[in-house]
C-alpha cells in the first residue's frame, strides 16, 4: 500500500464520545478534536490532570518542520470512533486500529518488539528481563503501520492493550482452536483477541487528553511526535566518540594511569567515566569529591582535559545529609528519603536552581562535560525495592507513583538547562526516561546485559524519541567481546563500562580474573581488535553527526527499525535485530560465537560496506563475517563519508574524508559543520557541505552558510559498483 492510498480514519471536529460518569448513565458529551500544531491534534476527555508529560515539558514544537512534512486538515484517526468511560477505578479508553494495524512503541523494551496483541504497562521497571510490559523508560506513545501516532497525556501507570481484549459478545473475536492444549504454552496462548482496538486503563484518572499526530507514514508520525516535543537532540562532536568507564574503585592514580594508556597505545577514547567513588558519599550522594581518593581534583580534571579526555561524573539525585546544598533544597523534597537522601522535587524551577547552581559552580565550570544519571528508576518487583514508594508525597504536588514515570526526565531536564545556561553541549548517560524526551541529551542504559535484547532496545527507542545504548562490560570469549563492541559501536553512545573490574575487557574477559590483575594470553591480539573496531567509529563520526543533525532539524530518529521505513513490507513488521543507521546503513550484529546469519534486505540495491559486493533486495541471504567484522550494507545511491580516524576530537578537528560512491546514480548528502561544541549551531552559525557524485563528472564539493571554519575536507572519491550477488547465494 502505497502512503498517498492508505487507510484514512475521517475525522470530525466535534466527535460524539460516551461518557459513563460514576453513578450515572451513559450519556452523550461533545468531545472537541482541536489542532495544537501542524498534523497534531488534541482530544480532551473529561477533566485532565494538571501535571502530565506535556505540561512538565519546556517543549517548543518545531512548527517550521512540521509543515515541511505536510500539514493535513483532518486527523487520520477518527476522533468519533473514540470512547472512554470513568468509573471508580479511573478511566478507561478505547481507540480504534486498523484491521491490520501493527503497533510500536511505549517506550523503551529490551524483550517485546511488536506490541500488537501485547500489553504495555507505563510501570518504571529497572530490571528489563520481564515480560510484564513495564520498562526502564515508559512512554504513553505508540505507532502505527497506519501510518499516525497517539499519546496518551498521563503520568499514571496506566496500561495499554493492544487489540487483546476480549469483550462479551465481541464480533471480532477469534475462536479457540479446537484441538485440546497440552502444555501451559499452548494452553494461555489460544486466547481470543481482536486488532481492531487499543484499551487504555488509567487509574485514578478524571480525565485525559488524546494527542493524534498524523503520517501519513509511521515514520512521518514518529518525527511529527519528535518535533512537537521540541526536536531531536544534537551531541557534541566527542560525544559521538568512545567512553570508557574506568573501575569503581579507582583512586585519582589509576584513572590517570588508565587514560595513558589508551593514549600512548592509541586506543580511540574521547570520555573518561569516573564511577561512584570520586564522592565522599555515594549513596545516597555528596555530590563532593573525595578527599582520600580524589585529593587534587582540579589538577586532575587539567592532567585529563591535557590528554584530550572529556570527565564524566557518575551521580544521582538523592541528596546525603553532607552535601552543601542539602538544607537549602530541604524544603523542595518529598517526604520519603532514598538511602537516608533527600529526594528533590525536579518539578520546582527553584528545586532546579539549587541543584543546578551547585553542580555548574563546583563541577561544570571547574571543566566537567556530562554526568551518568543512576537510580532514577524504580524496582516494583523487588521485595525489598530501594527507591521512594508510591505513595510518597512531593511539594508540587505529584505522589510517588506519578513522580517515578517523571523522575528521569525531570532529573534530565534540570542538568541539560545547566549546560544551556552556559552555551555548552553535554552528552551524557541516564537509567529511566519517558514521553517527549527526544530534545533532552542523553542516552539510555540499564544493568540488563543480554545481547540480544540490547539491539532490540535500539530499535524500540527509536519509536518514541529515545536514545539507547547497549554498553560492552565483560565477555564469554573473544567473539563475545568483539559482537559486542560492534553492537556499541553502532548505536547513539559507544561505551566501554568497566566499572566492576580495573583492567580494560580486552585484557582479560573474565571479571573474576580481571579483578586478580590476571592478563589472558591473547591479550595483545585482543587490543589490536578492538581499536580497530573502535576505529570504525571514528571514521563514521561525521555521517553520524549528519544523521543527528537531521534528528534535531527533522525529528528523523537516527536510529531506527525497518518498518518505520518500510512499512508495507510485511517481511520488516517483526525483525527486531537488524536496523538503520541514518538513512544508508543497515546493521544486522552477530551475536556469541556466531559467524554467521540471516539478514532480510528491504526492496533496492544494497552494497555490502566491506567487500562491495551488490545484492538485489526484498531478500533474505545467509551472511558470513569474521569475529572481528559486524554484517553492514549500505543503500544504494549512497555517498558514505568515512574519516581517518582520529583518537579523539578536539576544537580543531578537520576530519579527511573518502567519499565511498554506491552505485549510480547517488543521491548528495550533505554533512553539517559547526563548531561542535556550543549551541550556536541553533543560532544559524552553521554550514553546509552537500556532495556531490556522478560516473562522468566525478566528484564535487559545494559548501555554504555562516560558519567559517572547515570541518570536513574530502581527499578521495571511491566509485562502488562490485560483483552482484545471486538472490539464493550466501554472501558477506
Amino acid at each position: 500500500m502505497k502512503p498517498a492510498t492508505r487507510r484514512r480514519h475521517p475525522s470530525f471536529a466535534v466527535a460524539i464520545v460516551m461518557v459513563l460518569a460514576i453513578g450515572a448513565a451513559p450519556r452523550a458529551v461533545a468531545a472537541r478534536a482541536t489542532q495544537v500544531a501542524p498534523g497534531v491534534w488534541r482530544i480532551r476527555l473529561g477533566a485532565p490532570d494538571k501535571q502530565t508529560p506535556v505540561s512538565f515539558s519546556p517543549m517548543k514544537p518545531v512548527t517550521a518542520a512540521m509543515k515541511d512534512l505536510g500539514a493535513p486538515d483532518r486527523s487520520p484517526l477518527d476522533a468519533g470512533a473514540i470512547r472512554w468511560r470513568r468509573t471508580d477505578r479511573g478511566v478507561t479508553l478505547e481507540l480504534p486500529l486498523g484491521d491490520a494495524d501493527q503497533v510500536y512503541g511505549f517506550g523503551l523494551h529490551l524483550i517485546t518488539f511488536n506490541q500488537t496483541g501485547s500489553t504495555a504497562a507505563m510501570l518504571v521497571n529497572e530490571n528489563q528481563g520481564y515480560e510484564d510490559g513495564s520498562s526502564h523508560a515508559p512512554a504513553p506513545f505508540y505507532v502505527t503501520t497506519g501510518g499516525y501516532g497517539v499519546l496518551v497525556d498521563t503520568l499514571r501507570p496506566a496500561t495499554f492493550h493492544a487489540g487483546n481484549t476480549e469483550r462479551a459478545k465481541d464480533p471480532h473475536a477469534s475462536e479457540r482452536p479446537k484441538e485440546i492444549a497440552v502444555t501451559t504454552g499452548d494452553l494461555y496462548r489460544a486466547r481470543a483477541v481482536s486488532t481492531k482496538r487499543m484499551m487504555v486503563d488509567i487509574p485514578a484518572a478524571k480525565g485525559v487528553d488524546v494527542y493524534v499526530f498524523a503520517g501519513p507514514t509511521p515514520l512521518k508520525a514518529v518525527q511529527r511526535y519528535n518535533l512537537f516535543s521540541g526536536g531531536g537532540a544534537v551531541p557534541p562532536l566527542w560525544g559521538l566518540g568512545v567512553y570508557y568507564r574506568g573501575y569503581g574503585r579507582f583512586a585519582e592514580p589509576e584513572a590517570l594511569n588508565l587514560a595513558r594508556y589508551l593514549r600512548e597505545n592509541h586506543i580511540p577514547c574521547d570520555v573518561f567515566g569516573l564511577e561512584p567513588g570520586w564522592q565522599s558519599a555515594a549513596y545516597s550522594c555528596s555530590f563532593k569529591w573525595s578527599p582520600e581518593r580524589w585529593p587534587t581534583p582540579d589538577a586532575f580534571i587539567a592532567a585529563m582535559k591535557g590528554m584530550g579526555f572529556e570527565v564524566n561524573l557518575w551521580e544521582h539525585a538523592f541528596t546525603h545529609p553532607t552535601a552543601p546544598f542539602h538544607d537549602a533544597i530541604a524544603p523542595y523534597s518529598g517526604d520519603y528519603t532514598v538511602w537516608n537522601g533527600l529526594t528533590p522535587d525536579f518539578t520546582l524551577p527553584e528545586a532546579r536552581r539549587i541543584f543546578q547552581e551547585y553542580h555548574g559552580r563546583e563541577l561544570v565550570d571547574k571543566g566537567i562535560s556530562s554526568f551518568k544519571l543512576d537510580e532514577c528508576d524504580a524496582q516494583p518487583h523487588q521485595q525489598r525495592p530501594w527507591s521512594f514508594p508510591d505513595f510518597a508525597q512531593f511539594p508540587g504536588g505529584l505522589d510517588g507513583a506519578r513522580m517515578h514515570n517523571l523522575f528521569g526526565l525531570a532529573y534530565q531536564r534540570t542538568i541539560g538547562e545547566l549546560f544551556t545556561q552556559r552555551n555548552r553541549r553535554t552528552w551524557g548517560k541516564v537509567r529511566s526516561s519517558g514521553a517527549l524526551a527526544a530534545p533532552s541529551p542523553f542516552v539510555l542504559y540499564s544493568d540488563y546485559y543480554e545481547h540480544r535484547a540490547y539491539v532490540r532496545g535500539i530499535l524500540n527507542a527509536g519509536f518514541c524519541g529515545l536514545l539507547w545504548q547497549p554498553e560492552l562490560r565483560e565477555a564469554s570469549s573473544l567473539d563475545d567481546l568483539y559482537r559486542r563492541t560492534q553492537t556499541a559501536v553502532f548505536s547513539p553512545q559507544t561505551v566501554i563500562d568497566c566499572w566492576f573490574m580495573p583492567q580494560p575487557s580486552w585484557f582479560q574477559i573474565d571479571r573474576e580474573k580481571n579483578i586478580r590483575n590476571e592478563v589472558m594470553p591473547e591479550k595483545d591480539q585482543a587490543e589490536r581488535a578492538m581499536r580497530d573496531i573502535l576505529n570504525l567509529r571514528m571514521s563514521l563520526v561525521p555521517y553520524l553527526y549528519s544523521a543527528f543533525s537531521d534528528y534535531g532539524r527533522t525529528g528523523k530518529p537516527p536510529f531506527r527499525a525497518l518498518v518505520l521505513d518500510w512499512p508495507d513490507d510485511k517481511k520488516t513488521w517483526n525483525i527486531d535485530d537488524e536496523y538503520m543507521m541514518g538513512d544508508d546503513i543497515l546493521a544486522a550484529p552477530l551475536f556469541g560465537h556466531e559467524a554467521s546469519r540471516s539478514v532480510y534486505l528491504p526492496k533496492g540495491d544494497w552494497y555490502c560496506f566491506w567487500t562491495g559486493r551488490r545484492y538485489e533486495g526484498g531478500v533474505s541471504y545467509d551472511i558470513s563475517m569474521p569475529a572481528e567484522r559486524i554484517p553492514l550494507f549500505v543503500r544504494g545511491g549512497a555517498l558514505l563519508p568515512l574519516a581517518e580516524p582520529v583518537e579523539h576530537i578536539t576544537p580543531d578537528t578537520v576530519f579527511q574524508l573518502t567519499v565511498r560512491a554506491y552505485g549510480s546514480p547517488c543521491r548528495d548528502r550533505v554533512l553539517f559543520e559547526d563548531d561542535g561544541f556550543t549551541n550556536d549551531y541553533a543560532r544559524g552559525l552553521q554550514a553546509k557541505l552537500t556532495l556531490s557524485w556522478s560516473p562522468e563528472k566525478g566528484g564535487s564539493v559545494a559548501r555554504t552558510g555562516n560558519y567559517p571554519k572547515p570541518r570536513n575536507a574530502v581527499k578521495a572519491w571511491m566509485p562502488i559498483s562490485g560483483e552482484a550477488v545471486p538472490p539464493t547465494a550466501a554472501g558477506g
